[in-house]
């Protein structure tokens, strides 16, 4: 099968010398897709340039984007788009992006003292899968620090709903340790690592994941 994994951070320019990004590593997805790659399948990597992870994606082809438009274009670019069987989008990529009034600046003066600059939202790659990978299982993911794990799960099934994918992986200080796998078709189910994620997404993909009914082990 022919699969896409994203990975790491995404960056938004400030001016021409600076950028703001997050602490994602990328480290999980690598390691995802060199599962999927081992498992056989034809794995494409589209790695955050700014992930700082020691944990290879190999064998899988590592494509590296930068900033939340050109990972769009890279994926839109892609030849045979509707012959992907599955996406998993485990980038982290920017909520925002950042508006200042240049006046022709590329770079903010060291001597300007105080600077305003303005967050506006970004681009949601996410939005955008269904029609780019029409015939693909697609996961998403939802990284939470606030709330409970009820409160990650109606996230969770919102991003189903509103962007047409197919499951949400679920973690975060919100959803605590582990990993929840949560579809709207099927409930939710819990994964204790990166390891039992990894297992999970090879037995999904090739539609062997049992049914998950709603794991009453989990809040």
């Amino acid at each position: 099968m022919k699969i896409i994994v994203t990975c790491g951070p995404s960056y938004e320019p400030i001016d021409e010398v600076r950028r703001i990004t997050n602490f994602s590593t990328g480290q999980m997805g690598s390691r995802l897709a060199r599962t999927l790659a081992a498992a056989g399948h034809e794995v494409t990597c589209f790695k955050g340039v700014a992930a700082t992870t020691r944990e290879h994606a190999e064998p899988a082809q590592i494509v590296i984007f930068t900033t939340n438009d050109d990972l769009e274009a890279r994926l839109a670019a892609l030849e045979g788009r509707e012959e992907i069987g599955a996406v998993f989008h485990a980038a982290a990529l920017a909520d925002f992006k950042i508006f200042w009034e240049r006046d022709g600046q590329r770079k903010i003066s060291s001597r300007a003292g105080a600077v305003t600059l303005q967050l506006v939202p970004s681009s949601k790659v996410i939005s955008e899968l269904r029609e780019l990978f029409p015939k693909a299982k697609i996961a998403g993911w939802k990284y939470e620090l606030d709330g409970t794990p009820a409160d990650v799960a109606a996230k969770a099934a919102r991003q189903i709903a509103e962007n047409h994918t197919d499951v949400c992986i679920m973690n975060g200080a919100a959803y605590g340790r582990g990993y929840g796998v949560y579809a709207a078709d099927c409930g939710r189910r819990h994964v204790a690592d990166t390891t039992a994620l990894c297992v999970w997404a090879v037995e999904w993909v090739m539609g062997r994941s049992r049914r998950s009914r709603v794991d009453r082990t989990r809040p």
